[in-house]
């Protein structure tokens, strides 16, 4: 399958994913946030990056930005979580419009996520 880079400031969170994309047959590589994200896509080259919007260092949207000026074949889901209140919607709405090729709001089941990872892996 493919090999999938997940940037997420919660280990919790990056745990999980890596679980469910192994079940699925991906490889997994992962980071806690935007910056060691960019030091892994510039090295390993991912097919596809998940990653979180809001985290220390650098945050998702900027992460977002870098990654199309970088590697703008790199498929991109944005996840961000109710931690962000209200605003969640709008911040997953703003990564769309800033690069992500799809984005999921936290929490998430299993098989959303993987159905979105084949879709938008297929769209390559």
């Amino acid at each position: 399958m493919s090999l999938v880079l997940v940037i997420d400031d919660d280990a919790h969170v990056r745990r999980l994913v890596r679980r469910i994309l192994s079940s699925a047959s991906h490889t997994v590589i992962d980071a806690e946030d935007g910056e060691a994200g960019m030091a892994l896509l510039r090295d390993k080259r991912p097919a596809l990056v998940i990653t979180d919007l809001l985290m220390p260092k650098k945050e998702g949207i900027e992460t977002i930005r870098e990654i199309r000026q970088v590697r703008p074949d790199t498929k991109v889901i944005a996840i961000s979580g109710s931690d962000i209140g209200s605003s969640g919607p709008f911040y997953l709405q703003i990564a769309k419009k800033l690069g992500a090729d799809a984005v999921l709001a936290k929490p998430f089941r299993a098989r959303e996520l993987l159905q979105m990872i084949t879709r938008v892996l297929a769209s390559a």
